[in-house]
């Protein structure tokens, strides 16, 4: 007897401005000023300081992380997870876009494997990959010592090529590789995740940055917005997943 089975696909998703209409890491920063958790001036220049290096693919994502994951060595998990309630239904869920939770839903819908592959620490993207109904996520790892975070990175922070470090372990400890796939689906907005985009047989640019954008026009990436009006039908039928 001859067993058929359906070639496995595997659909990436970058987290911020690609399926949310923002960053999630800013939106976090920007909560913790309003609670008078970090201070408001430096909060802002060092802010400013580590995106203008990311936008020109120089960041240095270990000072960033330090800076970044400071604030939750310094607060129980309790307390952490409390404000992070509050966050996500004042910050997060108004800038989930209904075309990227189509999109999402497209996918589980066809059987795809699916995972949001982020820089952006577990701890504030986990609630937002559940409420997206995506069941994997992949972010960088804040350390944690007896319950309380340690304001250090665990392992590679998956950004840039440790995106795909980290793709690849996944995989493998579901018994997978990257060759388990017929395709394998990426979207994202920005140049930095050009290695990862480059790894997928099926990159998609999201409402993406120039650099981004003038590679994929080159390389005959699909372009899309999750932004705009356009009919999520017609994004489905640009990107080639139409019914």
């Amino acid at each position: 007897m001859t067993i058929m089975t359906t070639p496995l696909q595997l659909a990436l998703f970058d987290l911020d401005n690609t399926l949310l209409n923002g960053d999630s890491d800013f939106e976090w920063a920007q909560f913790l000023i309003k609670k008078g958790v970090v201070d408001p001036e430096l909060q802002a220049a060092k802010n400013a300081e580590f995106y203008a290096d990311y936008k020109a693919g120089t960041l240095d994502i270990h000072a960033f992380l330090d800076f970044q994951l400071a604030p939750l060595a310094r607060h129980s998990r309790a307390h952490l997870d409390a404000w992070h309630r509050e966050f996500m239904t004042d910050h997060i869920q108004p800038i989930m876009l209904d075309n990227a939770r189509a999109l999402v839903q497209r996918h589980l819908d066809l059987g795809h494997l699916c995972a949001i592959v982020t820089a952006t620490n577990a701890f504030v993207t986990g609630d937002i990959a559940r409420d997206f109904g995506i069941p994997h996520l992949i972010a960088t790892i804040p350390g944690c010592k007896d319950g309380q975070f340690t304001g250090k990175p665990v392992g590679t922070p998956s950004f840039q090529r440790g995106k795909i470090t980290r793709v690849d372990a996944w995989l493998e400890s579901l018994g997978l590789w990257q060759g388990s796939f017929a395709e394998r689906w990426f979207y994202s907005d920005s140049h930095n995740d050009l290695p990862l985009l480059e790894w997928s047989t099926r990159p998609v640019a999201v409402d993406a940055d120039d650099t981004l954008t003038t590679k994929a026009n080159n390389a005959g990436w699909p372009i899309i917005s999750l932004r705009d009006n356009t009919p999520v039908a017609d994004i489905f039928k640009k990107i080639g997943l139409a019914g």
